[in-house]
């Protein structure tokens, strides 16, 4: 589906991520992030860059979040890449939304569930339904094989629909192939 270089790419992309926040972490540690604020409520008088840091850090990935349930036009990192670097680089190939979408729902109801579990008490049971969803983005990531996505083409057939790709109009100024 995406092939093995996009696996390679989101890989290196989560790591690079897992870095800068690891390492903004101990910069804000260092810059006195950690005593900002006593429990009594007062101020220790450290740096107040280590919160600006903080809320850099912290914002990034929420907005990402608001934009992936909400839509790209709130979500402000999404909004930069489709403004300065998808024009510049363009697309790449497009595909039917329908299986990752159908894939992204299965992971949000396998989270949703081991957040219930973890709420019962069933702790065992919530970590395994997070390592599961866990598991299969690894997989994803590294190799581009979607399970979601298969079970999606699976269902489709086993229900008498089987699955068929929506081919892509022509492009005004493309040859046809």
């Amino acid at each position: 589906m995406y092939g093995c270089d996009a696996g390679v790419t989101i890989a290196i992309g989560l790591a690079a991520g897992a870095a800068t926040f690891y390492t903004g972490d101990l910069l804000i540690d260092r810059m006195g992030g950690a005593n900002r604020k006593h429990p009594s409520g007062t101020d220790q008088g450290e740096s107040p860059l280590a919160i600006v840091l903080g809320i850099v850090l912290d914002g990034i990935p929420e907005s990402i979040v608001i934009g992936l349930t909400l839509g790209r036009r709130f979500c402000l990192p999404c909004l930069a890449y489709f403004e300065l670097v998808q024009p510049r680089f363009g697309e790449g190939p497009l595909e039917d939304a329908r299986p990752p979408r159908f894939a992204n729902l299965v992971g949000t109801v396998f989270l949703a569930a081991a957040t219930v579990f973890y709420a019962a008490g069933l702790g065992v049971a919530g970590a395994v339904l997070g390592a599961l969803v866990a598991g299969l983005a690894l997989l994803a990531a590294a190799t581009g094989f979607c399970t979601g996505c298969e079970a999606y083409k699976l269902g489709s057939l086993l229900i008498g629909r089987p699955f068929v790709s929506c081919p892509l109009p022509t492009q005004p100024g493309t040859r046809s192939e």
